[in-house]
């Protein structure tokens, strides 16, 4: 029987009572989609091919002789637990649907991609997610990227050999378009954090037993069916047992000084003092600079980063902000449909402590920011859903909350209001909105295909 992908129990990927059908799928699933992978330090190649035969010679071999498969990752992240064996890199291969056709696929094969988001591709819906123009954009993105490769590790050195292998490999036929490079960034915690200083990555939808079963679960329950992030790959040998994901890849720039401005000034216009200063950015985040979630506390500590929760015990937003980053992008009491799995990565080279109180003139206002990727099983559904009705909506989640003040786009003429005090249901007088900080430099979306595809190219 086909692979159920309605069934919200965590998926037991080790157990001897697995089903044919899901084993083959996690044989020819591409990795980083179920479970995350290690990603330390990423390289992101961008490719056009301009000769089918070559094109599909070139990744072929990739897929055949470079890439393992979720059941192979799986494997060695239960090995490395249990006996500190090191594992591979992570290699990944995307496809844009100019990708698939620039492969010989038809029009008619094309059809067979059920989201019309994916079929349209990311510059033909900048007013859906009021991106900037097209023209905007860094070169490499406005250009018509068929290919995205990703290659991650631990270590920078197996990253590095593998670029250079895949550049040397690479058609003369075809061209790199551009690429980028990722590195993990961590606080003093070991939490993995983003370039204005807050963990980041902490609330995501898990999917395999292991992960789920070291969770606490009272409040909110972290496991998602796979249908969240898997569909049947259409041009696969067999789409019951060949499964991929759309993928979402978008250049995010920070501008850590002016974000840290904005802290300060509305620490200053609340009249916050002391401690209770940090209370301004975690209304604008959702979370303490430690990951403190301020629906449950009003000020940062308290051990490891907590998950198990919702917004349920604030209803009028006394607490945690209705703008808050993480409450518009994740509800928690519903919505949990539209939730993706990301897996992004910061970018860009600072000489500063992002999670030090150094003052805002000392922090760099660009060149740095997340190299935003997510997986999908509908990207309009979830990840064009996320960013227009929520992040964009200034009347989400109630009327006149605002834009989502990380990655919130559009004009922001709503005023808005916070609460003074941690709690209380008193507001300040209406404020302007904050000014917008991160700025979309440009992406595309993709499809990541089954193995069993990319190795019958």
């Amino acid at each position: 029987m086909p692979v159920d992908l309605i069934n919200e129990q965590p998926l037991a990927w080790d157990s001897a009572t697995l089903d044919a059908d899901t084993r083959a799928m996690l044989d020819n699933l591409q990795p980083n989609i179920l479970r995350a992978h290690v990603r330390e330090h990423l390289t992101v190649l961008f490719v056009r091919f301009n000769d089918v035969a070559e094109g599909r010679r070139y990744l072929k071999k990739i897929a055949v002789t470079r890439m393992k498969s979720a059941r192979q990752h799986l494997e060695e992240v239960r090995d490395h637990a249990r006996d500190r064996r090191r594992g591979t890199p992570y290699v990944g291969i995307g496809l844009s649907k100019a990708g698939y056709r620039d492969l010989g696929h038809s029009v008619e094969d094309m059809r067979r991609f059920g989201d019309v988001v994916f079929r349209d591709g990311m510059k033909r819906r900048v007013a859906e997610v009021n991106d900037p123009p097209v023209e905007e954009w860094e070169n490499c993105y406005q250009r018509e990227i068929h290919a995205v490769i990703l290659i991650g590790d631990s270590e920078p050195e197996p990253v590095a050999a593998l670029r250079a292998q895949f550049l040397r490999d690479l058609p003369a036929s075809a061209r790199l378009l551009g690429e980028e490079s990722g590195q993990g960034r961590r606080n003093p915690a070991g939490d993995g954090i983003e370039h204005f200083g807050y963990v980041d990555g902490r609330s995501q939808p898990l999917f395999v037993k292991d992960e789920v079963d070291k969770e606490p679960r009272k409040h909110w329950n972290p496991a998602f069916p796979l249908g969240s992030v898997l569909v049947p790959d259409p041009l696969a040998p067999d789409p019951d047992r060949h499964f991929g994901s759309y993928f979402v890849f978008r250049k995010l720039e920070q501008n850590v000084r002016a974000f840290k401005e904005i802290e300060q000034e509305l620490a200053d216009s609340l009249g916050l003092t002391g401690a209770d200063r940090d209370r301004a950015g975690a209304m604008l985040v959702g979370r303490f600079r430690d990951g403190t979630p301020l629906t449950l506390k009003p000020k940062a500590g308290g051990g490891p980063v907590v998950n198990d929760f919702t917004f349920d015990a604030d209803p009028d937003g006394a607490k945690c902000p209705f703008s808050g980053h993480i409450r518009k992008t994740n509800p928690r009491s519903f919505g949990r449909e539209v939730l993706m799995a990301r897996r992004g990565q910061t970018y860009g080279e600072r000489a500063d402590d992002p999670w030090d109180d150094a003052p805002p003139h000392t922090r760099p206002s660009g060149e740095v920011g997340l190299l935003f990727m997510a997986f999908n099983s509908s990207l309009l559904d979830q990840f064009e859903f996320t960013q227009q009705s929520w992040a964009d909506n200034p009347d989400f989640e109630r009327p006149a909350t605002g834009h989502d003040p990380v990655i919130g786009q559009g004009p922001r003429d709503v005023k808005v209001t916070f609460p003074k005090v941690w709690g209380r249901p008193e507001q300040s007088p209406p404020h302007q909105q904050v000014a917008q900080t991160v700025t979309m430099k440009g992406g595309e979306y993709f499809f990541m295909p089954s193995l069993a595809y990319l190795r019958r190219l």
